[in-house]
């Protein structure tokens, strides 16, 4: 029956008017941009449903109830297609469909007034029970958007607690990694995945350092701290040093040194040693023996920490009063730019724990990125632990060089280098040393056999004469700045016929998990040379295959397709297809170009220097990760003396940066969508639990919520468990627990190892960059959890914290 028409209130016509406008103004933008991304072989979904929108906004601007209709049709067709697109999977169907949700269910309130603007009956009750059902259905999108999405979902039950055997309980975290094969885990289980949720604040400490960076320079707080008996060390990101109190937090001793660079402030580590203690020779056939060193009685520095400086110093100073060591250099210091040649800062800085092999401290050194080619080299140094004398140098582009280079001559310049911490094996000793490229990343043609020879490797050296015993290499040639950036953590690897292989594995930037055996360097899973599409660059020796470690999960490394770009609505998202289309990407070897060129993943990873914890009790390691493309292009330029600041500090190195001494500038940018979010599906930050056993991956969840981020820099306060890029590593002990901390919100994190899930986390008065750690005290018996808090990476807020957690007593 109809009644008459146009019987509708100046107020409705005005909210029919703005709506259909709306719609239209939507379609509009749907149909110009998806004409573009179908004009590049993208989907036609775009293009199709803004021509439909279009429509079905313009009737309802003349108050048509086929306009409702027809935007009720397009909904439909967007289900299907979004399902047919992207699956089922919850994060990329939330993108598709939760927009068109919120307008749909506006639409099918607003239907009655179209249809009494036609003269017919209001169909109120059809209309708001459709209303209701895409209001739920909404509403749960959008709850399911606070809750977790695990990647891969545990399956199966969890294996019982095994208790820690008192005979092999940890007595102290001496080094950076825990165990000089960077395990990071804890034989500790006071603080169970029973009882962790009862943790609070133990102590907190504040350093006077905190990391602030002048004119975007880079200070951040990255430290994993030590602690040897009832003290904690800590450093600072301008080197300052400090003892603690482990069961009060009370300050002992501080050693302010106060050492600045211009772009890079920041300290990961110490290393500690003993001399007390009897020394540990090696136990593997044919091995260098481990040089015998001495104190004298009652002299300061029986025990000492050592540490590298932004300002390239080793430095070493008495554990117990802070004090310079007197017998260590000139008055506690080597200078580490000796034979170095032209090394100014921050061209040449440290940042990673030195690492003690028996009594030899060996150091390398982060060479700036793209700056030039014309670079302080990489070699790599063991200084006495007592004295400082140089012990031995390996130079990557001369190995004939093992000491200082000759009268008048450098170490060569512009070689791979080591920036990562590394990691020790005193049964053979034998220190493991992860590799980065030369100087200028993204540009070969200025290298030489042995450059090739040693970037992108992972290479062993006998620790008292460092001379070379092995080297692996990752990448060919690598033009990605796919370093190998982490400490190798070791592991027994069990072959098929039961028998076990000292082992190591790390990861890389290019998502990559390698195992290596200890002793050859030769892989022990598989590994798979791939052909890669070479570049148009003149003179680029590129490398026609590249490897792949097949036989390890690899760790957000996909070949991404359109269907994987996302963004929080269907217009970035949109904006992202079309970025997507208008590259070239070839999959992770994807080499740069004078034209626009997708890295995936991008430089900072993959996986980055945090490195992996491990369980030797279930024989897992944990992996944490960040997925963050970025789109490169080369820029032919004329010679030039511009130089770039060195900086890799957040939002200082995107855009132009020339590359002194090669034909090019590179221009590059994090690939995000026009809201500041990754232009690739979620999550962009994971942590993955590796059966080691069999190679598989026994659970993968997002990492990180975006509580204390957001679009355009805006904090969302509201904590959506997306997954985001993680900094920093991670803890693992045997109370069944996986500490984590340094994602872009500010809590430290525990996951039951088992499973996955999350089971505790504690606020944080800023966000952390640091590697949780955990210690029994010897004189309370009390085990405590300790994170460094100075700020998260994206974050402006930053604070100077050191904070331990424990259970009540």
């Amino acid at each position: 029956m109809e009644t008459s028409k146009g019987a509708l209130s100046a107020i409705a016509k005005t909210w029919l008017f703005v709506l259909g406008a709306v719609l239209a103004l939507a379609g509009l933008f749907f149909a110009v941009a998806g004409g573009k991304l179908a004009m590049l072989g993208g989907s036609w979904y775009f293009l199709l449903a803004g021509i439909a929108i279009v429509i079905a906004g313009a009737l309802v601007i003349l108050r048509k109830p086929a306009g409702a209709l027809l935007f009720g049709l397009v909904n439909i067709a967007t289900v299907v297609w979004a399902i047919w697109d992207a699956g089922l999977d919850f994060w990329p169907l939330i993108s598709r469909l939760l927009a068109f949700g919120v307008g749909a269910t506006v639409i099918a309130l607003s239907f009655p007034l179209l249809r009494k603007a036609a003269g017919r009956t209001p169909a109120y009750l059809p209309s708001f029970l459709v209303a209701a059902i895409l209001a739920v259905a909404s509403v749960a999108g959008f709850a399911g958007m606070m809750v977790p999405h695990p990647t891969v979902a545990f399956s199966g039950t969890p294996a019982p607690l095994t208790p820690v055997d008192p005979a092999k309980e940890q007595k102290n975290w001496e080094a950076y990694g825990n165990s000089a094969g960077g395990s990071r885990f804890a034989a500790l289980d006071q603080i169970t995945r029973d009882n962790v949720k009862d943790l609070t604040v133990a102590w907190t400490y504040h350093t006077g350092d905190t990391p602030i960076s002048p004119g975007g320079g880079g200070a951040e707080d990255q430290q994993t701290p030590l602690q040897v008996g009832d003290r904690v060390f800590l450093c600072t990101p301008h080197n300052n040093v400090i003892a603690v109190d482990a069961d009060t937090g009370k300050e002992i001793w501080k050693n302010e040194i106060n050492s600045k660079s211009s772009v890079w402030m920041r300290c990961r580590g110490l290393a500690y040693f003993d001399a007390a203690r009897p020394l540990a020779q090696p136990t593997v056939d044919g091995s260098t023996p481990v040089a015998p060193v001495t104190v004298a009685e009652g002299a300061l520095c029986q025990r000492r920490l050592l540490m590298n400086t932004i300002n390239a110093e080793l430095i070493a100073l008495d554990a117990d009063t802070g004090a310079f060591c007197p017998d260590f250099g000139t008055n506690g210091r080597v200078d580490l730019k000796v034979g170095m040649g032209n090394a100014p800062d921050p061209q040449y800085v440290l940042t990673s724990a030195p690492t003690l092999a028996g009594t030899t401290v060996v150091v390398g050194g982060r060479i700036a990125d793209n700056v030039q080619v014309d670079m302080p080299g990489g070699v790599m140094r063991g200084f006495d632990v007592i004295t400082g004398e140089l012990r031995w140098a390996f130079d990557p582009g001369n190995p004939e060089i093992t000491k200082l280079p000759p009268e008048g001559q450098t170490y060569t310049r512009s070689t791979p280098n080591v920036w990562a911490a590394m990691s020790y094996d005193e049964a053979s000793n034998t220190v493991f040393l992860p590799v980065g490229s030369p100087s200028v990343d993204l540009y070969g043609a200025t290298r030489t056999d042995l450059d090739h020879k040693y970037g992108a490797s992972m290479l062993a050296l006998d620790a008292t004469t460092g001379r070379e015993k092995w080297v692996y290499q990752t990448v060919h040639n690598d033009l990605w700045d796919f370093d190998v950036p982490m400490q190798p953590s070791f592991f027994d690897f069990k072959k098929k016929d039961g028998s076990t292989v000292p082992a190591l594995t790390f990861g890389t930037k290019a998502g990559q998990i390698w195992v290596l055996d200890r002793a050859t360097g030769q892989p022990l899973t598989e590994v798979a040379d791939v052909p890669v599409k070479p570049g148009k660059i003149p003179n680029e020796p590129y490398a026609p295959t590249q490897k792949l470690s097949v036989g390890m999960p690899q760790i957000g490394a996909q070949t991404l397709t359109e269907s994987d770009m996302w963004g929080a609505t269907p217009f970035d998202q949109l904006l992202c297809r079309i970025a997507f289309k208008g590259m070239r990407y070839d999959g992770v070897y994807t080499v740069p170009g004078t034209d626009l060129a997708l890295n995936f993943p991008g430089s900072l990873g993959g996986m980055n220097w945090g490195g992996f914890s491990t369980d030797p009790v279930t024989n897992t390691i944990f992996v944490n990760d960040m997925r963050l493309g970025l789109w490169i292009q080369m820029k032919e330029a004329a010679p030039t003396t511009a130089v770039s600041s060195g900086s890799e500090a957040t939002n200082t190195v995107m855009g132009v940066v020339p590359m002194k001494g090669t034909p090019y500038a590179v221009d590059k940018n994090r690939f995000l969508s026009a809201l500041g979010i990754p232009c690739q599906e979620p999550p962009f930050g994971t942590l993955t639990a590796i059966d080691m056993d069999s190679q598989k991956i026994k659970w993968q969840v997002p990492l990180g919520t975006v509580e204390d981020t957001g679009p355009f820099g805006i904090k969302m306060g509201v904590p959506i468990p997306i997954g985001m890029p993680t900094i920093g590593g991670s803890l693992a002990t045997q109370g069944g627990l996986v500490f984590f901390a340094a994602t872009q919100d500010y809590y430290l994190r525990a996951f039951d190892s088992a499973t996955g899930k999350e089971i505790w986390k504690a606020r944080m008065p800023v966000g952390s960059q640091g590697t949780p750690m955990t210690y029994k005290s010897p004189k309370t018996g009390k085990q405590y959890i300790v994170i460094s808090a100075g700020g998260a990476r994206q974050s402006p807020d930053r604070g100077d914290y050191v904070i331990a957690y424990a259970l009540p007593d």
